[in-house]
């Protein structure tokens, strides 16, 4: 079942000092309630698209599974606003470890694992990766924007994408919240079965330590982004041997950890 990642509405618009009625697109809210083994185990407000995807990466990012082959069964019963896992080894949630919550697609504490340090230590330290040349960073951040096709139609929705370190995008994905496009590539690689090594992740929205966290339990040794990142996130980058590369616009950018990975001249 195709659900619309998008819908017209009227609306008036402001120009040149004058008021006039348009129409305009905007992104929609999906709200997705993961059951595991049928327990209620989380809401998640996202851009009903790659959905199967979606649940395996969140379910791998909250330390449900490990691996695709963990899941026995997944239906997305997309009128029900539902997705039906059922394990492999069924596990009850302790509500002492994972309390129902309902995740939104704001860029707040939602996802309440993330905000504390001690999920580093279930993250690989990155001791190797591949070495950019400045015009492959720059290409993957044009690449990027020209593939974010729902984003230059609606300006409401984050994008994430692997890229190989010459510049190629190898797979991309949307979302009103930038945790579920990274989800959603989480979930592609387990799907796939596909390893992280040797790709590096371009990414659309602010380098937070929840960012940092699923990037590198992806596997992926290097994150760009057009935007910033936090202090937090530095501190996790530098102790998991992450690269980061920020504010990567108009043939600029800036290196904040672990430059060995980027082909430029340091003194």
């Amino acid at each position: 079942m195709d659900l619309p990642i998008s819908k017209v509405r009227r609306a008036y618009s402001y120009r040149a000092g004058a008021y006039g009625q348009t129409t305009v697109e905007v992104a929609t809210e999906y709200a997705l309630t993961v059951f595991v083994d049928g327990q209620e185990f989380a809401t998640v407000v996202c851009t009903p698209a790659d959905l199967e995807e979606l649940t395996v990466g969140f379910l791998a990012s909250e330390g449900i599974i490990k691996a695709r082959g963990d899941i026995r069964s997944l239906h997305i019963a997309g009128d029900d606003g539902a997705a039906y896992v059922r394990l492999c080894s069924p596990v009850l949630l302790d509500p002492a470890h994972f309390a129902k919550r309902y995740i939104a697609s704001c860029c707040g504490k939602g996802r309440q694992s993330f905000y504390f340090y001690n999920d580093a230590q279930t993250a690989p330290i990155m001791d190797t990766g591949p070495a950019l040349q400045p015009e492959s960073i720059l290409r993957l951040a044009d690449a990027l924007q020209r593939e974010s096709q729902l984003f230059q139609i609606t300006g409401g929705t984050h994008n994430a994408a692997l890229c190989d370190p010459i510049g190629s995008i190898i797979a991309i994905r949307t979302d009103i919240g930038r945790h579920n496009a990274l989800d959603k590539l989480y979930g592609y690689l387990l799907t796939e079965r596909r390893s992280a090594a040797g790709l590096v992740l371009a990414f659309s929205g602010r380098v937070s330590s929840e960012v940092l966290l699923k990037a590198a339990r992806m596997g992926l040794g290097t994150v760009l982004s057009k935007s910033a990142p936090t202090e937090l996130a530095l501190q996790m980058a530098q102790d998991l041997g992450v690269t980061v590369v920020g504010f990567v616009r108009e043939g600029d950018f800036t290196v904040y950890t672990h430059p060995e990975r980027v082909r430029l001249p340091f003194p």
